[in-house]
């Protein structure tokens, strides 16, 4: 088992993260984390897919969240603390960039909550916000790929829609972390030729709601 895994808010890819959202509301960083910790929370997400852990995502939520494969087709598991150690580092080093970000931004953040999300071949995520109309708790979306051996034209890239003329798309590379403002960047996932592993996540602030 490998140490406890956090950073110090001074680390350089912690800032380049802070400062990117700052300046452009979305940040890149490949290699996020170590090779070794990577391929073992790919493992960890297809033992569970293996053991009929991963439940086909829905749309919406609450009494309102139902399964539509035309607008999204993954099939996710969220994460608890003390499930796995790979898990665990991994909340570790996000509750790192959590309060880099607060220092940087002063966004309030106050949790990290996040799933792994298996595409099988063919599936795909329609356009859409990573916010709720009636929920405005997520404030900045990470997602963190697991595709050891992805390659060019195998698909499932997240397409960001920077603004009315500029679309990025980012490839699903092992170990590349992505952050984007959670109410500000529309984007999708292209369908997928071939397996595509994630953890995708949401750190959230306070919410409006009444106690």
């Amino acid at each position: 088992m490998m140490p406890a895994m956090t950073l110090p808010l001074e680390h350089p890819m912690l800032s380049a993260l802070v400062d990117d959202l700052a300046l452009r509301g979305w940040s890149q960083q490949a290699l996020f984390l170590p090779a070794e910790l990577t391929r073992e929370l790919a493992t960890e997400c297809l033992r569970r897919s293996a053991e009929g852990e991963l439940s086909p995502a829905g749309i919406g939520r609450g009494l309102g969240q139902e399964v539509r494969e035309t607008i999204r087709g993954d099939q996710t598991q969220w994460l608890e603390a003390g499930e796995a150690p790979s898990c665990d580092q991994y909340l570790a080093v996000m509750d790192s960039l959590r309060l880099a970000i607060n220092r940087g931004l002063f966004l309030g953040l106050e949790d990290f909550e996040c799933h792994f999300a298996l595409y099988p071949p063919g599936a795909f995520y329609r356009r859409h916000l990573d916010r709720f109309r009636d929920d405005d708790r997520r404030m900045v979306s990470a997602v963190l790929y697991l595709n050891e051996h992805w390659q060019h034209g195998q698909g499932g890239e997240l397409r960001l829609f920077l603004d009315e003329h500029e679309v990025l798309d980012v490839p699903p590379v092992a170990g590349s972390l992505v952050v984007f403002l959670s109410g500000q960047v529309p984007h999708e996932v292209l369908p997928t030729h071939c397996e595509r592993l994630s953890l995708t996540g949401w750190f959230r602030r306070r919410g409006n709601e009444p106690f």
